[in-house]
């Protein structure tokens, strides 16, 4: 067998494990959890209503292919039973009037179906799309949370209205809380090509281009991690340029956010010391910005509160100390053409640099 198709069925046995339907549709993980990034399960009016709007479609086109192929199979087979030996056929010179007018019908009901069927749609289309933009609030209190695309991570500021001076913004990476229950807006931008924002469980997909600010607005109903994804091919590690929406209540993200205006924690240990000696005296300063320190970098994610992140990298991997020393050491081995170079430290230094950055919580 093939060493690439050994690959591929090597990662599909858990999901072949977990059933056909779920592999197919992507219901559940092989595991059995409900799956994350789905939109078929949706958590938020906006993905209400673009999944009221898939079952139209989907009925719809279901019953005009099973018509197509049930009038297809019937005039294959009914011209099969009547036609006639070749020795016995007449040729006929003249239409049969009557058939050309029952063709004739068929073919303009088909017409006149199709023309209502596709106003249908459309009108369809368009209550979706004013159902979802009349979310948009007016209200001075709303959350505002600004997300930048970077090849290939997110970076985001939040502007809490009630907290509106400069020193109170944040500023985080990949990784979006906000509260349930109260649309929160989104202002969207890109760094350098077109990016394309998607949370399949609370909204549909919302373009970033460069130099061409835009917006969208969503709502979580429930509490939950969804996962997201860049929806627009814009580069190499396209595919390892996600993100992830925590929705918690409002007293738990009143928490978060005063959490997270705090500058980085001082270290508390001598190796923690040592770690952000490492860290401001190597190239992590030039790239990366922890509050409360001199390293204010505007390349790479903020980290000051890296250690509080569920995953590294845009998602590509989860936030344990072995996989942050393997993405610190050597970053294109696990993402290819990221902007992050490799960096030769010592194993004291990175084991001093290691427990520095998982403090920063």
């Amino acid at each position: 067998m093939c060493p690439a198709v050994r690959s591929i069925l090597r990662r599909a046995r858990p999901a072949l494990a977990g059933g056909l339907v779920p592999l197919l549709l992507g219901a559940a993980g092989g595991d059995g959890t409900p799956d994350r990034h789905w939109a078929m399960d949706p958590a938020g009016p906006n993905a209400g209503h673009i999944f009221h709007l898939w079952w139209i479609f989907f009925w719809v086109c279901a019953v005009i292919f099973v018509l197509v192929i049930a009038f297809t199979l019937a005039g294959v087979f009914r011209t099969r039973l009547w036609r006639a030996p070749a020795e016995l056929e007449a040729p006929q010179l003249t239409p049969d009037a009557r058939r050309e007018t029952r063709l004739t019908n068929v073919v303009s009901g088909a017409v006149l179906v199709s023309v209502v069927l596709l106003f249908v749609l459309m009108i369809g289309d368009w209550v979706t799309a004013r159902s979802i933009h009349s979310m948009a609030s007016k209200d001075p209190d709303t959350l505002i949370v600004k997300v930048i695309g970077h090849q290939w991570w997110w970076e985001l500021q939040y502007h809490d209205p009630e907290h509106p001076g400069p020193s109170d913004q944040v500023t985080g990476a990949n990784e979006i809380h906000i509260p349930t229950g109260r649309p929160v807006k989104f202002e969207l931008n890109s760094a350098d090509v077109i990016h394309s924002f998607w949370l399949p469980n609370l909204t549909g997909k919302k373009d970033l281009v460069p130099g061409h600010a835009t917006s969208a607005w969503l709502q979580a109903d429930r509490p939950g991690v969804y996962d997201g994804q860049c929806a627009e091919f814009c580069g190499y590690q396209h595919a390892h340029m996600r993100l992830r929406l925590i929705a918690e209540d409002e007293s738990a993200f009143r928490a978060w956010i005063a959490a997270q205006r705090q500058s980085a924690p001082e270290p508390s240990n001598d190796w923690q010391r040592r770690g952000q000696q490492v860290f401001l005296h190597s190239t992590c300063s030039m790239c990366h910005t922890i509050q409360g320190t001199p390293a204010g970098g505007r390349v790479g994610p903020d980290l000051t509160h890296v250690g509080g992140r569920t995953t590294l990298a845009a998602g590509t991997l989860p936030n344990t100390v072995g996989h942050l020393a393997g993405w610190i050491v050597d970053p294109q081995k696990i993402k290819p053409g990221v902007r992050m170079p490799q960096n030769n430290l010592s194993p004291d230094d990175l084991r001093a640099l290691l427990e520095y950055l998982e403090s920063l919580k």
